[in-house]
This record gives structure tokens, C-alpha cells and sequence, in this order.
């Protein structure tokens, strides 16, 4: 009997999923794979989509999408958490947009957005690639140009389908490099994105500061 409760715990333990956010993995247990072989975004057969816009997301923006708790009464709480992520949003034409291809193909059209987050191994490295990524972009041009365009680097990919959003979260390291330095942050967005209730509609998103309307643009500070 003994030698049989061994033998179910071993393939239990065998059939257990490596990215499972349940237990904490480590570095080495992420797949990373270079940007020109890993997977990128998934559009099924509605071509359209790929006209819709995303753009790059402030980070209070990525916090609150995260349902992140405030960091209050912490030390160096001056300074945001995951500062080497870079987050990219639907932008307000694009949630509009989804609605109305859902409305004009009387419900085939789909609704889901994509959010894509990048979680690079240093704070310098997301620095040099925001440099060169546009705060702006179709969704059809990410995997060519914020993917396919970062050679040199490896990827792990990560997809979470939350109701009409679905979140992409790739961490980014030097080819070659051993571990990923930033594991922690991963960790805790992976495992903030799995605690999301699914999202019904994009409310969360038209709420979003920079996106109270079509026309809505930040005010600008003026000398007093």
C-alpha cells in the first residue's frame, strides 16, 4: 500500500504544471525561448483586430489594472513596484471599436482585448527598449515589431484569458543569460493577473486616467 501512495505522488508530482502559480518556481523553470521562436499574440480569424491600437500604459495605470494593493506605511513606498515592466493598454478608439464590430456582426465579432506585458530582467534594459518601442502601435505589428524586433534577447511567454481581456506577459532576458533577475516581480504579476476576476466589459479601462474620452488629453503644468 505504501509503495503504491509513493507511486501516485510521484505522477502527481510529474503531471503538475511548470508555470503552476500556485507553488513558486524558480528562474530556471521559466521557458524562455528567443524572440524570433516565441509565440506572440493569437487573432483567430478576425483580421480586423489587428487595426486596433494599443499604447504603452503609465505605471499607476499597471497597478491599478493588477488590483495591486496601495503601498502604504512601507519602506522607499516613494518608489513604484515593478519598475522594469513595461505594460501596453487598448486604447480608447480600440475599445470602442471592439464594441461596434461586436454590434456590426450582430455578436460574431469579438470583443476581447489584448494587454501585453513585458517584464524585463533590469530596470536599464526596459529603459533602452522603451526607447525604441513606439508609445503607440496596431496590434498587428507587435509581434514583428515589439517581439520579433528585440534580437538578442529570450522570451518567456505567458497568456491568461480574463472574460473579454486577455493579458500577455512575456519575461525578457539577454540571450544566453542564466536566470532572470526580475523573478520576483514576474511571480507577483503572474500570480496578481491569475487573482483578477474575469473583466465583462471594458469599464476598467474607459476608467482608466488617460482615457476619460475620445478627446481627453493630460493637462499640461503652466508656470505660475
Amino acid at each position: 500500500m505504501e509503495e503504491k501512495e509513493k507511486k501516485n505522488k510521484n505522477k502527481k508530482q510529474k503531471h503538475q504544471h511548470p508555470n503552476d502559480q500556485t507553488s513558486k518556481p524558480a528562474a530556471s523553470d521559466f521557458s524562455f525561448k528567443p524572440s524570433s521562436e516565441v509565440k506572440g499574440l493569437k487573432f483567430g480569424g478576425q483580421f480586423i483586430v489587428k487595426s486596433f491600437t494599443i499604447r504603452r500604459a503609465r505605471p499607476l495605470e499597471l497597478l491599478k489594472l493588477l488590483d495591486f494593493p496601495p503601498m502604504l506605511n512601507k519602506p522607499n513606498n516613494n518608489k513604484l513596484p515593478f519598475p522594469s515592466t513595461t505594460a501596453f493598454l487598448p486604447t480608447n478608439f480600440t475599445i470602442l471599436a471592439h464594441h461596434a464590430w461586436h454590434t456590426l456582426t450582430l455578436g460574431l465579432g469579438t470583443k476581447k482585448s489584448k494587454v501585453l506585458l513585458f517584464v524585463f530582467e533590469s530596470e536599464t534594459m526596459k529603459l533602452a527598449v522603451d526607447r525604441v518601442w513606439p508609445p503607440e502601435i496596431p496590434l498587428g505589428e507587435v509581434n514583428k515589431k515589439l517581439i520579433r524586433g528585440l534580437a538578442g534577447y529570450e522570451m518567456a511567454r505567458f497568456k491568461f484569458r480574463k472574460g473579454c481581456i486577455t493579458f500577455y506577459v512575456y519575461a525578457v532576458r539577454g540571450i544566453g543569460n542564466m536566470g532572470f533577475s526580475s523573478a520576483d516581480d514576474l511571480r507577483t504579476i503572474l500570480q496578481s493577473v491569475v487573482a483578477l476576476k474575469d473583466f465583462l466589459d471594458h469599464t476598467a479601462m474607459l476608467a482608466m486616467p488617460n482615457q476619460r474620452s475620445l478627446n481627453y488629453c493630460p493637462p499640461v503644468a503652466m508656470a505660475h
